[in-house]
């Protein structure tokens, strides 16, 4: 076993069956766990924003920071790897109020409202997915199963 952690802003693909690959703190973050469970390929991002326009030279040094070029990017190394649009399982964990109990700035809700629009215009839907309220979480993926599982201080749950 080999255990990959995708940092902020970072984005891992992947078909070696030996791999997990696994991300943690996801606040206002989202963590996207997607798997071909045929092509036995799978991926994960952590992206921290939703949209790219607020900073277009990080985007371009980072395109995983943001959404709307991250996402993209990840379904597009999947897709080179042999994953089929088809059978994609997407799971997504994140999204939380954390440090915005006032809901001032909304970065959670804002980025799993972005991913939903990104999917949707992709034809993808989510499987499963543990978003919001005001828990952090650590999203885990198994390449050789595609075991996609959720931590929080509510304990661990399989998604």
């Amino acid at each position: 076993m080999s255990l990959v952690v995708v940092g902020i802003s970072e984005v891992y693909v992947s078909k070696s069956l030996q791999d997990v690959i696994i991300t943690y703190s996801l606040g206002s973050c989202i963590g996207i766990a997607a798997y071909d469970p045929e092509a036995k390929v799978g991926g994960m991002i952590h992206y921290m924003l939703p949209l790219s326009k607020i900073s277009p030279d990080k985007a371009a040094n980072k395109p995983a920071m943001f959404a709307d070029t991250g996402v993209p990017m990840l379904l597009k190394e999947l897709f080179a790897r042999g994953a089929s649009k088809d059978r994609l399982v997407i799971k997504v964990a994140g999204g939380s109020q954390l440090m915005d109990q006032n809901k001032v700035f909304n970065i959670g809700e804002r980025n799993y409202l972005v991913l939903r629009k990104i999917l949707w215009k992709n034809n993808l839907l989510i499987k499963s997915e543990d978003v919001g309220g005001n828990l952090s979480r650590t999203l885990r993926l198994e390449l050789e199963t595609g075991l996609t599982t959720v931590k929080s201080s509510q304990g661990v749950r399989e998604l």
